[in-house]
C-alpha cells in the first residue's frame, strides 16, 4: 500500500499551524520511547509477542536468551508500555500492550523490507 507523501516547500512549512509541531515535552517522550527500541533483543521479543502471548520461559526459548535476560528486557518494555501481562493461574503471560504497538512493529518491519526507490527526487 503506497501512502502519498506531501511535498512541502520550506516557505510553506513556515506557515504550518503551530499545533502540528511537537512540544518539547512530547518530543522528549518520543525520543525516550524510540530509544527503548534501540536494542535488537527487544525487537526480537516484540516480534515473538506479535505472534502470540507467551510466558517468560517460552519467550526465552523463542529468542534464544536466558529467562533472566528476557525478564530484564520485559521490565524495560513494560515501563515504556510496549508490553503488558496477565496472570493465568500460576503463569504470567506477556503480550504486546495494544494494537498501536502491533502496528508499529508491523509498519517498521514492512518499511525495512521495502525495496528503496532509487529514482531521483524532483
Amino acid at each position: 500500500m503506497e501512502v502519498p507523501v506531501a511535498k512541502v516547500n520550506p516557505a510553506a512549512a513556515a506557515t504550518l499551524p503551530i499545533q502540528q509541531i511537537l512540544t518539547v515535552e512530547k518530543a522528549q517522550r518520543m525520543a525516550e520511547f524510540f530509544g527503548t527500541l534501540g536494542d535488537p533483543n527487544r525487537w526480537r521479543i516484540l516480534s515473538a509477542l506479535a505472534l502470540r502471548e507467551m510466558r517468560v520461559r517460552d519467550l526465552a526459548a523463542a529468542v534464544e536468551m536466558t529467562e533472566s535476560a528476557v525478564s530484564h528486557q520485559l521490565r524495560i518494555l513494560r515501563t515504556m508500555r510496549l508490553v503488558g501481562y496477565r496472570k493465568q493461574g500460576r503463569n504470567v503471560l506477556y503480550s504486546l500492550k495494544d494494537h498501536h504497538i502491533f502496528n508499529l512493529y508491523r509498519d517498521v518491519s514492512e518499511h525495512l523490507d521495502e525495496v528503496e526507490d532509487s529514482s531521483p527526487s524532483p
